[in-house]
C-alpha cells in the first residue's frame, strides 16, 4: 500500500471514529470548564479581545481542535455556544481540506457574532465556513484591529504542532441545543 493511500486510509478512519462522537450531558461540565480555561488563555495572550466577549450576540469557544493531513487533510473539535454568559448548546466542528499540507496540530477556536441575525443563522444547525473565511491568529493585541465579517469574527490560539499548509477548505459547524 502506497504512502498516498495509507495516509488517506488513516485520515478516512480517523474522520469516521471523530464523527461517531455524540454529545453526553454529563461531560458537559467538562467542555464548558475547558472553554473557561481556554478563554482565560486568550484574554490573557490579548487583553483587548474582551471588547467582543462584551459586545458579541453569542460565541462558540472550541477548546481543542485537532487537524493532520498529507494533501487530503481533516480537523475536529467540540465545544459549546455562550449566549448571555451562559452555555446554550454543544458546537462540533469538522474541517476537510484539499492541497499541500503535511502534518498535524492543535489549536482553540473561538467565533463571535456580531447580532441576533447573524448567531440565529448559526444556531440553525449545519453552518458552513467557506475557503474564503479568514481567522485571526491570536498574538499580543491582534484583535485590536480585527473585525466581524458577513457578522461573525473567527480567532485561533495554537497549541501545538506543525503543520505546512496551502489547501482550500471548509469548516462545518453542527449546533445542538443544550438539554
Amino acid at each position: 500500500m502506497g504512502l498516498f493511500k495509507k495516509t488517506g486510509v488513516a485520515i478516512a478512519a480517523f474522520l469516521l471514529v471523530t464523527t461517531s462522537w455524540a454529545w453526553d450531558p454529563d461531560e458537559a461540565a467538562e467542555y464548558e470548564a475547558k472553554a473557561q480555561e481556554a478563554i482565560a488563555q486568550f484574554k490573557e495572550k490579548d487583553p483587548s479581545i474582551t471588547r467582543f466577549f462584551e459586545s458579541a450576540a453569542g460565541y462558540v469557544v472550541i477548546p481543542t481542535v485537532g487537524k493532520a493531513g498529507f494533501g487530503i487533510g481533516g480537523a475536529r473539535g467540540k465545544g459549546v455556544l455562550y449566549e448571555g454568559g451562559n452555555t446554550t448548546a454543544v458546537v462540533t466542528l469538522t474541517q476537510l481540506s484539499i492541497g499541500f499540507q503535511w502534518g498535524g496540530q492543535a489549536y482553540s477556536e473561538f467565533l463571535f457574532f456580531e447580532d441576533d441575525v447573524a448567531l440565529a443563522d448559526f444556531k440553525r444547525g449545519n453552518y458552513e465556513l467557506g475557503a474564503q473565511a479568514s481567522a485571526v491568529a491570536i498574538t499580543a493585541g491582534a484583535s485590536a484591529d480585527a473585525n466581524y465579517s458577513s457578522g461573525v469574527a473567527i480567532f485561533t490560539q495554537a497549541k501545538g504542532g506543525l503543520m505546512y499548509e496551502a489547501s482550500v477548505g471548509g469548516q462545518k459547524f453542527k449546533v445542538e441545543p443544550k438539554k
